[in-house]
This record gives structure tokens, C-alpha cells and sequence, in this order.
């Protein structure tokens, strides 16, 4: 059942007269499956429906699912001078929280607004505490505006199984996946990556859009090692590339090579092509290889790379690719079936890139 089912369902109650028999079919049935359809709402109108019944008055106290969405999420919200809406939202959600029953495990936590400023970090730190204390296992938190940062929040739970972020500012300190061994779903949009490090052998899906690396040493890559991966998603990034490692299980790998896309050496701008400086370079002398990014996904079975990602799916050119067997003794994952590259024009930069998958004995159309 979807939240828009769960809404008509419940606003049927509010509108339809009683049944002839005086019957309540819908307060009829068990709590626990009431307060999983509570759970679908936004959390303002899983509240509401306590003045359904007598019945339904503390049922909202016990949802295992808390969706706290703003109305207001667009640009012209945030640039307004008038903050009493988001405001009166907030203090909605502190009262949700004190008043929740603790006894509750919480499952998920969704949380998007359209207005954050740096005064309301004691407020969404606040929410995120709490839902941690509550055993949460999947986490979202989204706003619209500038990064939020999240320094001061530290993450540690062994119950925490997927985090979703956007417009948020991530040091160090905010996730440490030695202290949420369960995380296996993370997902970071339009974010402002300042940490240098995942290391996680639970972690089998990431994905990474829109987001800007700036480490505090702008020389140094974000290093990932997540031998348990199964999917990666990265597109539309900014800075140097990230180095991946023990990736052995990758299932599939969805790549966008834009404009400001980060596989290149911070001091050679040749898409995928370190600077060739004898390890004197402290950004290529921890990668072995020939390329950044692409020699680390090249284990994958589905492998698609798109150059210049803003154009959208119109793409003028599409090519797919195969591993030949018989070509030489296997230099990429044997599982490897179709390998897709989608752009606008064969320039120089995807020469590149088809030049590389050559070299693992991939070859396109007629070649």
C-alpha cells in the first residue's frame, strides 16, 4: 500500500457515513496492522488521525515509521524572510518525539525540508539522537539551501542500515562505519564531501550525485574499500575521483564522466590518466594502475559510463560493448556481459575511455 492509498483509505473514514450495521471495519482490524498503514503517512497526518475514535487516540505513539516532510520545498520557501511555518514545524516534531512511545523500535526516519540555516543544527541533531536511541535503521535527512554541516553529529549504531543525505557537509566525524557495522545502502546528493575514508564490510550500495570532494588536503582522494559492494552509482561529481578498492563482488557500476567529472590526476587534466610523475605525486602514488576510476570498476558485470550527464538520456551516440574470450588471457571479470557508453560526440575524452576498455579486451561493434 502506497501513502496515497493509505490517505484515501483513511480520509474515507472521515467522509463516509456509518455503515448500516455500525460496524468499523477499518478500526476493526489489529493495531499493529493500523499502525503500519500510520506509518506511511507524512508523520502530521498519522497524528491527525487520532480524532478518528477513541480507539485510534494514541495509536500514532507507537508507528514504526516517523516522515517528517516539509510543505515548503522549493527556492522561492528559502529565500522567503518569514520562518513561523518551518517554525511551528519544528516544534511539531519535538513534541512527536518527546511524545512517542520509546518502548517503539523506529524503522525509518525521513526527514525533508525546505529551510535549514546553521542556528537549526541543535534541532536536527536533536531528531537524529533521538531516532538513533529509538534502534532506526534507515535514516534520511534532506533539505534544500546551502550545505548544512553535520560535524557535530556523530553516527554510531548497530541497528543504522541505510543513510540518505543531501545538501549536507560531511566531515570525518559524522559517520564512522566502524561504529554502524549494519550500514548497507548509502546514498549522498549534492553534498560537500570533506572526509577521506570508507571502509565497510557490510556496505553493498552507494551512490554519489551531485557531490563536490574538497578534502581539507585538496591533493588527497576519498578512498572507499567495501569488499561487500554490489552496486555504485556515481555521477555528476566535482574534484578528483575517488580510489576504490576490494570491490571483487561489484554487480554493477553506473559511471557519468561529465565536464567537471573527477577522474582525472589533480595535477594532469587527461580524463582517467595519472601524472605520470614517478610517485612523486602524493594523489597517484597510492593507485598502481594506469587509470583512476575506471580500472577500479572494471570488475563489474554491468558496467555503463556516460560522458557529460546534463544533456540527459538524448544521447547521440550509443555504443555496447562486449568481453572477448578469446582474445588473450582474461585481464577483466570473466562475469562482465555488455559494457554501454553513451555520449553526444566520440571526442577526445572518449577515445579515452574506449581506448582503456580495449585494453581489456572489450570491444565495440565492429572491431
Amino acid at each position: 500500500m502506497s501513502a496515497d492509498e493509505a490517505r484515501q483509505m483513511l480520509e474515507g473514514m472521515l467522509i463516509s457515513p456509518p455503515p448500516v450495521s455500525g460496524a468499523d471495519r477499518i478500526s476493526a482490524l489489529p493495531d499493529n496492522v493500523l499502525q503500519d498503514i500510520l506509518s506511511l503517512l507524512p508523520a502530521q497526518e498519522a497524528v491527525r488521525t487520532c480524532v478518528l475514535a477513541r480507539s485510534w487516540r494514541h495509536l500514532w505513539r507507537s508507528i514504526t515509521s516517523l516522515r517528517i516532510l516539509s510543505p515548503n520545498t522549493t527556492w522561492y520557501d528559502i529565500l522567503s524572510d518569514d520562518p513561523e511555518p518551518a517554525r511551528d514545524l519544528w516544534k511539531f516534531v519535538d513534541n512527536l518525539l518527546n511524545l512517542r512511545d520509546k518502548r517503539t523500535e523506529l524503522h525509518t526516519l525521513e526527514i525533508k525540508f525546505g529551510q535549514f540555516s546553521e542556528e537549526d543544527l541543535p534541532y536536527v541533531s536533536l531528531w537524529i539522537r533521538s531516532a538513533v536511541m529509538c534502534k532506526v535503521s534507515s535514516l534520511t535527512f534532506h533539505h534544500i539551501g546551502p550545505y548544512l554541516c553535520l560535524d557535530g553529529l556523530h553516527l554510531a549504531s548497530r541497528h543504522l542500515r541505510t543513510v540518505d543525505l543531501a545538501s549536507v557537509a560531511l566531515e570525518d566525524s559524522f559517520l564512522d562505519f566502524a561504529s554502524c557495522p549494519a550500514v548497507e545502502d548509502f546514498k549522498l546528493h549534492e553534498c560537500k564531501i570533506c572526509f577521506l575514508g570508507i571502509s565497510s564490510s557490510s556496505l553493498k550500495h552507494l551512490s554519489i550525485t551531485g557531490c563536490i570532494f574538497c578534502p581539507h588536503d585538496s591533493r588527497r582522494r576519498l578512498h572507499v574499500s567495501a569488499p561487500s559492494l554490489a552496486s555504485l552509482k556515481l555521477d555528476g561529481l566535482i574534484g578528483i575521483a575517488p580510489i576504490f578498492e576490494n570491490m571483487l563482488l561489484l554487480e554493477m557500476a553506473c559511471v557519468s564522466l561529465g565536464d567537471q567529472g573527477a577522474d582525472f590526476c589533480c595535477n594532469d587534466f587527461k580524463s582517467g590518466i595519472l601524472c605520470g610523475a614517478d610517485n612523486a605525486c602524493p594523489t597517484c602514488a597510492d593507485y598502481p594502475g594506469d587509470y583512476v576510476l575506471l580500472a577500479a570498476i572494471s570488475s563489474a558485470r554491468h558496467l555503463e559510463l556516460i560522458s557529460k550527464p546534463e544533456n540527459g538520456p538524448n544521447h547521440k551516440i550509443e555504443m555496447k560493448g562486449s568481453y572477448r574470450t578469446m582474445e588473450g588471457p582474461p585481464a577483466i571479470s570473466e562475469h562482465l556481459k555488455i559494457v554501454e557508453v553513451k555520449c553526444n560526440a566520440v571526442d577526445k575524452r572518449i577515445l579515452e575511455v574506449l581506448k582503456f576498455l580495449r585494453a581489456f579486451n572489450i570491444r565495440f561493434g565492429s572491431e
